[in-house]
């Protein structure tokens, strides 16, 4: 989808290694209180964040979204051509959007919002010193077991029957067709699918297509959210990842849609429109 015209909405070239990828910079209205990068979740494209973003841009934050490569605007060849992995959107590609939002924002504190995999990258690379915060929503050491009952046929098609013989057949994963989604690199989804398949998540690829994390206890302040209510990544698998952190490091909170007056948070739709009331405890909490 393109963006629409708006004057304090700026089109972004991002320089990642082996790819340029298509961002755009909400700027920050009346005192700026901060600029923050949104890492988005798989399959979601930059302009379904364009309504939170408009919402912080209006009250002082200035906000870079963006997409992967080879995915949404950041698309510039057919998907089965693409060599993406998992590895290089979490790692590469969240890499370059914060040196880009660091040029586009030269003074002030920077913050950092991951969405699902966007809160996975950053323990891989080193912060700018202007990074204050860091902030988690959905991100998490997920195991398909994980998941309730309810969803879990979803998942197994996804992990060992659609979704595998889709992604071997058209070279990519086709999510429009399989009703499970966008379409993805095969690269990413068969990545994505050994770290949700093994007890182990992303440990077998460090030192392969992953650097060694660190999980030490120097860096920015770390939120980490979690929605009760959140089928996909479950608060088990959000815990899991915080208990990878020094306890006093990490305010690892679970959100409840009950606290807001609504009905359902879930997993993508927590940066959806109607969803909006949860959105200042996403930035700065009570």
């Amino acid at each position: 989808m393109l963006q629409e015209q708006n004057p304090r909405v700026q089109n972004v070239a991002i320089s990642a290694e082996g790819a340029e990828l298509q961002g755009s910079y909400y700027r920050p209205q009346g005192p700026v209180l901060a600029n923050l990068v949104l890492h988005g979740a798989t399959g979601v494209q930059q302009y379904f964040y364009r309504a939170f973003a408009t919402w912080a841009a209006e009250r002082g934050f200035g906000v870079l979204t963006y997409d992967y490569r080879d995915f949404g605007r950041s698309a510039f060849r057919p998907m089965r051509q693409s060599k993406a992995t998992f590895a290089d959107w979490a790692v590469l590609d969240q890499a370059a959007a914060e040196r880009t939002l660091a040029d586009l924002a030269p003074d002030g504190p920077l913050w950092v919002v991951g969405h699902s995999l966007g809160g996975l990258g950053f323990p891989f690379r080193r912060h700018d010193a202007r990074v204050e915060r860091i902030t988690t929503v959905g991100a998490g050491f997920g195991h398909f077991s994980d998941h309730p009952w309810s969803y879990r046929p979803k998942v197994l098609a996804f992990w060992f029957l659609l979704g595998p013989l889709g992604t071997s057949v058209a070279g990519y994963l086709p999510g429009r067709q399989l009703l499970l989604g966008e379409d993805l690199p095969a690269g990413v989804y068969w990545q994505w699918r050994k770290w949700c398949t093994s007890r182990d998540f992303f440990r077998s690829d460090i030192g392969a297509s992953l650097p060694d994390p660190d999980f030490g206890s120097d860096g920015p302040k770390l939120r980490m959210l979690t929605m009760k209510d959140d089928v996909v990544v479950p608060p088990v698998a959000v815990k899991r990842y915080a208990d990878s952190f020094p306890n006093e490091r990490v305010d690892f909170q679970m959100l409840h849609a009950s606290d807001y007056g609504l009905k359902a948070l879930g997993h993508i739709e927590v940066f959806s429109r109607r969803n909006a009331p949860i959105w200042p405890d996403i930035l700065e909490p009570k």
